[in-house]
């Protein structure tokens, strides 16, 4: 098969922990070719199909530590060299990492277009833009702890004076990033919401405190609608209250509890549905927190420490996806 993955520039990986390399590794294995572009080499013009410039490449056996690309290489120098119709691919892998942002909101409408003239895409265009990572949980409120989605500063405070210990965090956030816990004193409550809501500007979500957090924020792998049977618990460090492996978290990888194969094998076949063949549902405790679909990771980590082999979990179902 020829696969296109659109990522982030390859220079960038760092291969011994990077999810869309072990696809690449696994997928090459198999005997498929490979090609890849970022969402800026997509185009499209009236009478002309949707239109990547890609790079051909292979893998050299070496690793990549984010600063080079040793671990490639590519028979272009430059992805302007050759382009190459969507369609005509056996499969576009789209795997840009948050945030998304208008350039990832337009990326997957030329993607959308690409499906129209035939392409398959995953995950499926429609189904990133349907499934806002912070937002699409309000769908399953059956696994979701006290949450609240406000702009309104005075509905942040009644929240806080509800349940006492609670977090905030933006709505396109990433990695932890613009996370915040206020405590029973309320101390700070104000300056946090003006911050994240930037006046009454911008919708932000509260939760409650989940104590569970410092046995760790799991991330549960969903393939196909089959969950991946251990997790990764990204355990806090010190006196940090994110997990988030980007924030300084532990990864300890572990077998599913009962409480997450339930929510996975609850949300599996109803995402995998909509086109979503890659899904990392996050889960502190027993309650849902997220639900990753850009570009969803801790392949390699689940895989190193556990050896089940998750790559070819992805792969095989992405072969299967295609017959």
């Amino acid at each position: 098969m020829k696969l296109l993955f659109v990522a982030d520039p390859l220079e960038t990986f760092k291969t011994h922990k990077d999810s869309t390399f072990a696809m690449m590794r696994e997928a090459a294995r198999r005997g498929h070719t490979l090609m890849a572009c970022e969402p800026k080499d997509l185009r499209w013009q009236r009478g002309e199909p949707v239109t990547g410039f890609v790079r051909d490449i292979t893998l050299t056996g070496r690793p990549g530590n984010g600063h080079s690309g040793d671990w490639f290489e590519a028979a272009q120098q430059a992805p302007h060299e050759r382009p190459q119709a969507l369609r005509d691919v056996d499969a576009v892998l789209m795997r840009k990492d948050p945030p998304f942002d208008p350039e990832y909101f337009y990326a997957t409408h030329l993607l959308s277009q690409a499906e129209r003239e035939g392409a398959r895409v995953f995950n499926k265009p429609s189904a990133l833009r349907e499934h806002p990572e912070k937002l699409a949980i309000l769908e399953f409120p059956q696994f979701i702890g006290p949450t609240l989605v406000t702009r309104d500063a005075a509905d942040v405070k009644r929240f806080h004076a509800e349940h006492g210990d609670i977090i905030l965090k933006p709505l396109d956030g990433m990695g932890g990033m613009g996370i915040f816990r206020v405590g029973p004193d309320g101390m700070n409550l104000g300056s946090i919401t003006e911050t994240l809501n930037q006046g009454g500007a911008t919708t932000l979500m509260v939760q409650k405190y989940l104590p569970e957090i410092v046995h760790g924020d799991k991330r549960v792998l969903v393939i196909g609608g089959k969950p991946v049977p251990y997790c990764l618990a990204r355990i806090p460090q010190g006196s940090e209250i994110r997990g988030n492996l980007a924030a300084g978290g532990k990864g300890v990888a572990q077998p599913l509890s009962e409480r997450d194969r339930e929510i996975a094998e609850t949300l599996g076949p109803i995402l995998v549905a909509r086109g979503l063949l890659l899904v990392g549902l996050d889960v502190i405790g027993s309650h849902l927190t997220e639900i990753n679909v850009t570009s969803p990771t801790c392949f390699a980590e689940i895989t190193d420490q556990t050896g089940f082999d998750v790559p070819a979990m992805y792969v095989d179902a992405l072969e299967a996806a295609l017959r």
